[in-house]
Order: C-alpha cells, then structure tokens, then sequence
C-alpha cells in the first residue's frame, strides 16, 4: 500500500480513455495493491473520489468515499467505500441541477457544472458479480464526475458558462457569498 501522487491536468494520461479491467485480472493481488495504493492515496488527499487515470494507471477503476463527517459537502449521505471496476453510467432522467466541482487534478479551481441528478452505475466489483447502482441528487455529480475520468473528461469540459470557472480563493470570497443570496432568494444557479 502506498500514497501516489495524482497527476494534474496537462498529463496526457488524464485525456486518454482508459482500458477495461479484464476479467482474469479481477481479484488479482496486482489489483487489490492498486485498490489499496487508491484508498490510500483518496484519504490522503481528502477527496470524496479518484479514478486510476489520476494516479496514471490508465484503467477503469473508481473509488468513492464520503465520509459521514464530510464537512465540505452539506445535506449529503455519506458513501461507504465503494470500488467501481469497468462502470459504466447510464442517465435515469436528464433534469439537471448545477453544483462547484473541484478536481484532485485540477487543483486550486472550482467550476459550476451542470450534471443529470438521476443516473445508474452498471459495473463489477472486487469479487467479480455484476452489480448496479442509483444515486440521485449530489451524489449523482459525484459519480459522474469520477466516471469523467475514465473516459478522459475533467470537470472543465462540462463547463458552458467559462465566467463560472474560479480559482478557489475568488470563489469563496466572490462567488460564494452570491450563492448563498440566491440561494436564500430561491433562485436555482
């Protein structure tokens, strides 16, 4: 087990689509050491997701993780650890809601994206069954935006509106204090 460095936005590897795990490979002590490496790696950083392409193992593998002290994130359920081997999303319903996404791999930014809030997660686990999964709401931005990984997406590429783009300081002195306006105004942003 190890911590690896994630790699940043400019990395080849972050917009490459990444391979399918192949089913002779699931439960593999190669595996489980990537696993336990992207476990290790996630607490960490403190981040909520990370997909192997950030770490520049170019496969899909994803791991989410929301603690139930998150702080950072407000009305959220928290998330047992999950792995995600060869996922595949498919969206439930297309209303979209917008939340400030930021990136393990494009650190120091936040972005307004707007995402489907009901999707489905088709993938294998660690002992190899077909599973499936729904989230809605926050959560379903979440797994979007890990699974965006695994295809060579970052969170930038969602953004249609680039004034809405911020480093993080800027967002929690101007943009921040606006949501919070609108929010208390019921205006959706």
């Amino acid at each position: 087990m190890a911590i690896r460095r994630v790699i940043r936005m400019g990395h080849p590897l972050l917009r490459q689509p990444a391979q399918a795990i192949e089913p002779g490979e699931i439960g593999s002590e190669k595996l489980g050491r990537l696993i336990d490496d992207m476990v290790d790696t996630l607490q960490d950083y403190s981040g909520i997701g990370l997909a192997a392409p950030q770490i520049a193992e170019p496969v899909r593998l994803a791991i989410i993780e929301i603690p139930d002290e998150s702080a950072r994130y407000d009305n959220l359920e928290s998330v047992p650890l999950m792995v995600f081997i060869n996922p595949v999303i498919e969206i439930i319903d297309p209303a979209t809601h917008g939340y400030w996404e930021g990136c393990l791999s494009v650190p120091g930014l936040r972005g307004f994206v707007e995402r489907p809030q009901h999707v489905k997660i088709s993938y294998t686990s660690v002992q190899g069954e077909a599973l499936e999964l729904e989230v809605q709401g926050f959560a379903a931005t979440v797994f979007q935006h890990e699974l965006d990984h695994l295809d060579g997406k970052l969170f930038i590429d969602r953004i249609t509106d680039t004034r809405l783009l911020a480093f993080e300081a800027e967002y929690e002195r101007y943009l921040l204090p606006m949501e919070a306006i609108h929010d208390s105004e019921g205006v959706r942003h």
